[in-house]
């Protein structure tokens, strides 16, 4: 088994409210988190300077208007060749893209298809900065309606056409067990194409406690089993103190 670098997402930090930026990475770093993300390209010293890597930053606009569209390819290459530099100076692991929603006249193979050529466009220059560029995988049945990218296979169907080392799927538990069910066996089959997860509490992308319906105990053993090398990141609203939340998720996904 091999240990889970774990991570925690910035809005969820700040949807807490009772700690600055400051208070809430050292006690992340105290916690044993490995890193923070999805913090803006302005806030990216505050996490170096507390010691925790940054594993991930949104790397284009939008989540709606995406790489399924052709006429995107220019505009989303130009912001994704800006994030890979913010990347390769900061030291960032992941860049989160999107596909956009589905669309009148583009079927899902057709999105597919367009989606890979954005990514191949760009997936040389990611490869050589150290970055990877991780198509989300969301649901569009509960909170993003009509987005593309909403299933395992379509989102690994992607990557294979890409065919780079630094192209991978970004797997949200909590999108998938929404969309999908059968996480386990999902993760197991799909491990080589997935480089980062995000975690969360379903319904509600609360915490990750006994009153929601996923079971992360051996979602994290079978991670861990697999010797994934990426990271783990909690995205999800605490209800109540936000570090103890914090500390909860790290202590469920801590398994080694």
């Amino acid at each position: 088994m091999t240990r889970i670098r774990q991570s925690f997402v910035w809005w969820c930090a700040k949807a807490g409210g009772d700690y600055t930026p400051e208070q809430f990475c050292q006690a992340a770093k105290e916690i044993g988190y490995d890193a923070m993300e999805m913090a803006t390209p302005e806030e990216l010293h505050i996490i170096r300077d507390a010691g925790l890597e940054i594993s991930l930053i949104i790397g284009h606009q939008s989540l709606k208007d995406g790489m399924n569209r052709p006429e995107n390819h220019s505009r989303i290459c130009d912001e994704l060749a800006a994030s890979i530099e913010i990347g390769a100076e900061w030291g960032v692991h992941t860049l989160c893209c999107f596909s956009g929603d589905r669309y009148d006249g583009c079927s899902d193979l057709q999105g597919a298809e367009h989606t890979a050529e954005c990514l191949a466009k760009m997936a040389p220059a990611a490869e050589k900065a150290g970055v990877m560029l991780c198509p989300e995988l969301l649901n569009s049945k509960v909170d993003h309606a009509g987005y593309q990218c909403d299933r395992t296979a379509w989102g690994v169907h992607v990557c294979r056409m890409v065919n780079s080392p630094a192209v991978r799927v970004l797997y949200d538990v909590y999108h998938m067990q929404i969309m999908e069910g059968d996480l386990i066996r999902t993760i197991q089959d799909n491990i080589e194409w997935i480089g980062h997860f995000h975690t969360a509490g379903n319904p509600g992308r609360r915490d990750m406690d006994d009153v929601q319906e996923i079971q992360y105990e051996p979602i994290a053993r079978a991670i861990a089993e697999l010797d994934f090398e990426g990271y783990v990141a909690h995205e999800f609203r605490p209800k109540g103190d936000t570090v103890e939340a914090m500390r909860a998720a790290y202590e469920l996904f801590d398994v080694v």
